[in-house]
């Protein structure tokens, strides 16, 4: 029974247009067989079509006062970081107390979460956050920033084809032909595959740009035109096989390789990250100046704190005759699915820190000593304080 003994509380998520939820009834069945007393707020699964009464059917006690399910419950499962109330008046953070857990996705080392992080630690609450567990075999089955990122490349294609005054693909008409549009994904991930295969379906011209080798190779099977950064892999790459954060000198270089293709495409797809760590700048004002009039920018790293220095987190601008989309959301915008994918990682992971903390949590583990962000009082995660000290 590994949840025996706690409380797990289920909140209804208050980001605008947040319709994604941390449990489904089917989850929330499998916490209560497992031993959990678990508490949804009411409304919680609305977006993505559950009732209440679905949740009932689950084992699930409704909660029609959020203040009274965050005082009731030992851990919290939420989809987006800890947001001020406005119907409350009040933060999420405020309602929470010590000792208490939460996991969720809570992008620590993002300067616009800097003051929230500090806020949880001051409040003693464990935070464990989603988007920092370390990419090993054993993780996959709690991996939400990959199925996450799923959603949001090909999403991200269709919010820029939505925003661009022209065809994806090439058409002929009796007047002659259109070429196809030109899209330009950086960052290689999961997010970014998904971009292209999405880009190279709707018949665009795509092209994609990593600093590692292998994961340019990942593109090259999608037909994607290479854009040669040369960064060496000692550079380049980190454990895992995942990105590292580039010296000033390397990035400044990686801007001058990608400033001609830059100024030609008309989608860029921004997808690259660094595992734990505030998202490198890639794209900079002068060369969003250099892009054509009508282009768009889909900037998928906000949450981290966004590839290009124009992004507005959250926000959709136009400057320089540039679409620039800061949509930190876009997994919501297809809540079914991702709802699925996110309610299953959490569960996984949720039961593993459950059981790692009989007594006390194990933070020697590699696992919870990657994901923890606040611990006992005090800020503990790498990426955030190295984001801080910055």
């Amino acid at each position: 029974m590994i949840f025996q003994g706690f409380r797990i509380g289920i909140p209804k998520e208050i980001m605008s247009g947040e319709k994604r939820v941390a449990a489904t009834p089917e989850t929330t069945r499998k916490m209560v067989e497992e031993g959990a007393e678990v508490l949804v707020e009411t409304g919680a699964g609305s977006g993505t079509h559950f009732t209440d009464d679905d949740y009932r059917e689950a084992g699930a006690s409704i909660i029609d006062d959020v203040e009274q399910l965050f005082a009731q419950v030992d851990m919290i499962l939420k989809v987006k970081e800890p947001l001020y109330s406005e119907p409350r008046g009040k933060h999420e953070i405020d309602m929470m107390r010590s000792g208490q857990y939460l996991i969720t996705f809570i992008h620590p080392a993002s300067p616009s979460n800097h003051q929230m992080v500090r806020n949880l630690a001051a409040r003693g609450v464990t935070s464990l956050s989603l988007d920092s567990l370390p990419r090993i075999s054993r993780v996959q089955d709690m991996d939400a920033l990959t199925s996450m990122s799923t959603v949001a490349g090909y999403k991200a294609v269709l919010l820029a084809s939505n925003r661009l005054g022209k065809f994806m693909r090439m058409v002929e008409t009796a007047v002659g032909f259109l070429p196809p549009s030109k899209v330009l994904v950086i960052g290689m991930g999961v997010a970014g595959l998904q971009a292209l295969a999405t880009a190279k379906g709707l018949g665009s011209m795509v092209y994609a740009a990593d600093i590692r080798k292998e994961a340019v190779e990942h593109a090259r099977s999608l037909a994607a035109s290479i854009v040669p950064l040369n960064i060496p892999d000692e550079v380049a790459v980190g454990p895992g096989g995942y990105a590292r954060r580039l010296p000033a000198e390397w990035l400044e270089k990686e801007r001058e390789d990608l400033k001609e293709i830059v100024s030609s495409v008309d989608i860029i797809i921004l997808c690259a990250l660094v595992p734990g760590k505030l998202a490198p700048v890639v794209i900079t004002e002068e060369m969003v100046k250099s892009m054509k009039n009508g282009s768009v920018i889909v900037d998928v790293s906000i949450d981290q704190g966004g590839n290009c220095s124009c992004t507005k987190p959250g926000e959709v601008i136009t400057t320089h005759g540039v679409s620039i989309d800061g949509t930190k959301n876009i997994p919501s915008m297809l809540p079914e699915s991702s709802t699925w994918m996110f309610a299953n990682n959490i569960y996984n992971f949720a039961s593993f820190v459950a059981d790692s903390s009989k007594g006390k949590l194990n933070t020697s583990d590699e696992i919870i000593s990657s994901a923890l962000v606040t611990f006992e009082g005090e800020i503990v995660h790498a990426g955030a304080l190295e984001a801080m000290n910055a």
